[in-house]
């Protein structure tokens, strides 16, 4: 027992751990919110009907909110640390979840506004979270390790979104739809998520990349005793100052990312791009609107939201293929065999609602289109899980200096919220006016996604932070943004062969943990 002990209390086992824990708040909110919006008592507290396009606004505000949320936290990740950042967005996100669970508590005069306040306030949190939790899982880990930590950390999200609609779900079969605690239960258990990391919090170590960047090299050597111990400290401690040292006359701002005269602007492009297209795959409306895709395909309202609970559940384990190869193979190669593979499972599913929508015409029994249709939207699940959940919120962490990275995490998570903004309130006017073709609008938005990764998105994983850098600058010098045209197209696949490790941006400070834990 006194390895297992001695597991608990190890650091790097809590920073995982915690981190993971916090990227499980947004899978909690997407599981939550999916049968909420069917739920007869809520939709009458709101006063509205369930075709209501109010009910995907309600939803998709809450993105909005993740958007500023971004902004401000990576603001105070980088003047104040990012940890002081994760509480403040912790504490922000408890706070939205109270004013959405009090939304017309024995009133409904100003429950929908109070709803709306709710998401927001909420969205600032967990938008907070989402920009800064990869920044700090990104410093504390090793260059072949940082994929597969935080692809570790987004299968803990997918854990939230199974436990949020299975606790969803059982307590509304158990209390029935007009049952105003059927949806109220469900907001209350993941106020449980954020007061755990409250409490936990203070035994983290702030990032000593941080420290360094603000000169406080006792506090640095410190975090590092505290997460390696006194021999190792010392060491890593001199190659994070030589790491600084060579970045702290190059100070970057947001006008050198957004500008397209600035520096960083290529790398913010394809941070951009990397969230734009996440968002083009559709699957942010299949995680909020799951029971209504399986009706599409024929099935009634109940099995619908077993089978939805089944493709999460897949979902979850097919995770694991992305945590196994995302440091193998790449991010490139996966991120574009799930756009394709993506595209032709909704092209498919485009024909299968179809006959589904058609079945009495065609004479074709409902359960001949349902099944294999089922098959290949959970397929099509999978693939999303094994390229582009994770990867995108990975990329700004490795692209930018230490100087921009939290402004290029914030970047990512704004146009990430914005662009789920745009998909979660068009998707259900997409239902109601598209119905089945809306899967054909996703099969062409996927191949577009995957095309232009193949084209522009660089490979960075395998390099140091330096390494990936220089890709951009090689493409400056080049005069094109295309992958295969700069330096013989070497930033197209992994690098090949091992590299010995590196001290500085390289500096393996999670290094064997992965190793251990797998």
């Amino acid at each position: 027992m006194s390895w297992f002990k001695s597991m608990l209390l190890d650091k790097k086992t809590e920073i995982v751990a915690f981190s993971s824990t916090a990227i499980a708040l947004y899978g909690y909110d997407q599981g939550m919110m999916s049968l909420i919006n069917t739920n007869e008592d809520y939709l009458e507290t709101m006063g509205i009907e369930e075709e209501n396009p109010l009910v995907g606004v309600i939803v998709s505000v809450y993105y909005l909110g993740t958007a500023l949320g971004a902004i401000l936290a990576s603001y105070l990740a980088d003047r104040r640390g990012r940890k002081p950042s994760i509480f403040v967005c912790l504490a922000t996100t408890c706070l939205g979840n109270l004013i959405m669970f009090l939304s017309g508590l024995g009133f409904k005069q100003g429950a929908m506004p109070m709803m709306f306040l709710g998401r927001i306030v909420m969205g600032l949190g967990v938008g907070g979270i989402d920009a800064v939790i990869p920044v700090y899982s990104s410093e504390l880990n090793s260059d072949g390790g940082r994929g597969k930590a935080l692809a570790q950390e987004f299968q803990s999200n997918i854990f939230g979104l199974n436990m949020a609609f299975a606790i969803n779900l059982f307590i509304t079969i158990a209390l029935g739809k007009s049952n105003q605690w059927s949806w109220r239960i469900p907001i209350a258990v993941m106020q449980v998520y954020p007061v755990l990391l409250l409490a936990f919090i203070y035994r983290l170590p702030e990032t000593p990349r941080w420290f360094i960047s603000k000169e406080k090299e006792e506090d640095a050597h410190g975090a590092l005793v505290d997460i390696y111990g006194e021999d190792e400290a010392k060491e890593k401690l001199e190659g994070l100052k030589s790491a600084y040292k060579e970045e702290s006359g190059k100070p970057v701002g947001y006008g050198d990312m957004l500008s397209p005269n600035g520096s960083q602007f290529h790398p913010t492009i394809v941070t951009v791009m990397g969230q734009v297209n996440q968002a083009l795959t559709g699957y942010g409306a299949v995680s909020v609107y799951g029971p209504q895709i399986f009706e599409l395909l024929g099935f009634q309202v109940r099995t619908s939201e077993y089978l939805t609970l089944g493709n999460y559940v897949s979902y979850f384990f097919l995770m694991t293929f992305a945590w196994m190869y995302i440091d193998v193979v790449g991010r490139r190669i996966l991120m574009v065999g799930g756009a394709f593979s993506i595209s032709v499972c909704f092209a498919i599913l485009t024909v299968l609602g179809g006959l589904a929508a058609n079945s009495d015409n065609f004479g074709i029994p409902n359960l001949a289109v349902s099944i294999p249709g089922t098959v290949i939207l959970y397929a099509a699940t999978g693939a999303f899980g094994i390229g582009w959940l994770s990867e995108p919120f990975l990329i700004p962490t490795e692209v930018f200096p230490s100087t921009a990275r939290a402004q290029g995490a914030a970047i990512s998570v704004v146009i990430w919220g914005f662009a789920n903004f745009a998909v979660t309130l068009l998707t259900p006017i997409g239902f109601n006016n598209l119905n089945y073709w809306l899967f054909l609008v996703f099969a062409a938005t996927n191949l577009f996604a995957g095309l232009w990764t193949w084209l522009y998105s660089p490979e960075t994983g395998g390099r140091t932070f330096e390494e990936n850098q220089g890709f951009f600058e090689d493409a400056r010098d080049h005069n094109t943004w295309r992958v295969s045209k700069i330096n013989n197209g070497e930033f197209k696949h992994m690098p090949k062969g091992e590299k010995d490790g590196e001290e500085g941006e390289s500096t393996p400070l999670l290094s064997g943990l992965l190793s251990s834990s797998s």
